[in-house]
């Protein structure tokens, strides 16, 4: 009887183990939900910091007028000639566009990637190699669709405004119900495709790199702390590296989302274009201040990002 009452129970042991399917789910909701509040503010302190570089990497990649002078000689020029003619504040033009945009770009960045890695850890709590390039693809196609390119399209048509003879736009508002007044909604949505295999390649390689050195670091235990500085040395390599992964189509977003977008048919035509005009070495264009303005704000993303995320483990416990 003792052991038919002791083999009676194993079974309900059994059940009582694999039960907290329902309090996962909470967690990973509650996990979630912190990443969403964490991103957005990772991103509004990190786009502050690292703005200036943005505003050159655009305005050395729409700088490209066939058979005119060009107007900038390269990324050290172009903050002198911006600070001398419209002062320190000049290198803010835009400014506020990313702002509105980079809290929701990093809610659904953060968010999307928790979501899709809770459905693809493994029982150890680790992502295989080609299941982390899938999550961060997936978080880089949710951002591109749901908040890079609107954001994107008013910031670059804002930078090119603003330095252009005569400016258009009075503000953010303003050149907002102008862009949509004039073009439609389609107005905020030039260089849909690109941008999508921009995000898309450029989470795809940071994610994968910055997963991949983390479980390195950690010898295969997701629960092994590390560091922020080396969280910091990881995600400047990660931006590194999609840097170089990705810039051609980063010069092609830019230029179907500028104001002479309409002379191109699409994004094929573009990058055929700047090709045969401009030769290979355009698709590199503002590589050196975007590199320097990537690897900070990566390693700023991350180091922020799991700082607050610490934090909110310790204080919110549901």
């Amino acid at each position: 009887m003792d052991k038919d009452r002791k083999q009676e129970k194993r079974p309900l042991a059994g059940n009582i183990a694999a039960a907290p399917a329902s309090p996962s789910s909470s967690f990973s909701l509650a996990q979630a939900s912190k990443s969403i509040l964490a991103g957005g503010i990772t991103g509004g302190l990190e786009i502050c910091i690292t703005f200036p570089t943005e505003y050159v990497k655009t305005q050395l990649q729409l700088d490209e007028r066939s058979g005119v002078q060009k107007r900038y000689t390269g990324p050290v020029n172009c903050v002198s000639v911006t600070v001398r003619d419209y002062g320190v504040r000049g290198l803010y033009r835009g400014l506020s566009v990313l702002l509105y945009g980079s809290i929701p770009k990093s809610a659904v960045r953060f968010g999307a990637f928790e979501e899709l890695k809770r459905f693809n850890v493994d029982e150890n709590g680790n992502l295989s190699p080609s299941k982390r390039v899938l999550c961060g693809l997936g978080a880089g196609v949710s951002e591109a669709i749901l908040a890079v390119t609107p954001m994107e399209t008013l910031k670059v048509k804002f930078i090119n405004d603003q330095t252009s003879a005569n400016p258009h736009y009075r503000g953010f508002f303003h050149g907002v119900s102008q862009i949509i007044k004039e073009q439609g909604i389609r107005g905020v949505y030039q260089g849909v495709v690109p941008t999508i295999l921009k995000q898309g390649s450029n989470q795809a390689i940071r994610f994968f790199v910055m997963e991949s050195l983390k479980n390195w670091y950690r010898e295969g235990d997701p629960k092994k702390p590390v560091p922020v500085y080396i969280v910091g040395a990881f995600g400047a390599f990660a931006g590194a590296c999609s840097v170089f992964g990705n810039t051609p189509i980063d010069v092609i977003k830019t230029r179907l989302q500028g104001l002479e977008a309409h002379k191109y048919k699409g994004t094929i035509d573009c990058a055929v274009q700047i090709f045969k005009h401009e030769g290979p070495r355009a698709f590199y264009k503002g590589t050196v201040p975007r590199l320097s303005r990537v690897c900070l704000d990566v390693a700023i993303t991350f180091m922020i990002y799991d700082s607050v995320m610490e934090v909110f483990n310790r204080v919110w416990k549901w």
